[in-house]
């Protein structure tokens, strides 16, 4: 059985520390360069995310053909970021609007999915704050905008999972046990789950 695994969670969830403890390759999380869009032009910056998730989505399929299972460190389609973002108001609507219109093309044209089950674990804000701090590998600049996005992140998962039950898991396993998680998606590109997901979130 091939399956595509996210493991998700808010910054210093312990969600690198999962994969690198449980897997012997996985798919990165996008390393910043500092060449990234400013958001001056919102739909540039939709264009590039899309493009780089969509690089990430091609490294899981690499991956799951050569082993049987890609284990990717955050989910590969990353839309909930924009829209969490614009949930705790950190971020305008409008950013999701053009992230999620560049989702839309991706799922069209094959290049970005669902993976088959999301590993979800977030930690209270305590438990955060004392990873954050035992980990000297990571500044996580941004540490305190992410800890607020765990509220919408477990929102955004708790209706993936009402739509499609079973595909999204409550914490991170002592290990990864693939005949336990539900089958691999039917169709990863499901533009029908995709939209019934939007309606089924809270109103930005």
């Amino acid at each position: 059985m091939a399956v595509i695994v996210a493991v998700e969670g808010p910054s210093a969830a312990g969600k690198t520390t999962w994969c690198r403890a449980t897997s012997e390759q996985f798919v990165a999380e996008y390393t910043p360069t500092g060449e990234e869009p400013d958001g001056f032009d919102p739909a540039e910056q939709a264009t590039f995310w899309a493009q780089v998730n969509a690089q990430r989505w091609t490294q899981a399929l690499t991956l799951e053909a050569a082993t049987g299972v890609a284990v990717c460190d955050s989910d590969p389609l990353k839309l909930h970021y924009s829209w969490c973002l614009a949930a705790v108001r950190s971020a305008p609507v409008s950013r999701f609007e053009h992230e999620l219109a560049a989702v839309r093309q991706m799922f069209a044209q094959r290049r970005l999915g669902f993976p088959d089950a999301v590993l979800l674990s977030i930690p209270d804000a305590q438990q955060l704050v004392r990873q954050r701090n035992g980990d000297r590998t990571r500044r996580r600049g941004h540490f305190d905008l992410h800890a607020r996005l765990a509220e919408p992140l477990v929102e955004w998962y708790a209706a993936l999972d009402r739509l499609d039950p079973g595909r999204v898991v409550d914490g991170f396993p002592s290990e990864l046990d693939i005949a336990t998680l539900a089958p691999p998606r039917p169709n990863r590109h499901d533009r029908e789950l995709l939209e019934g997901l939007l309606d089924e979130l809270p109103t930005l």
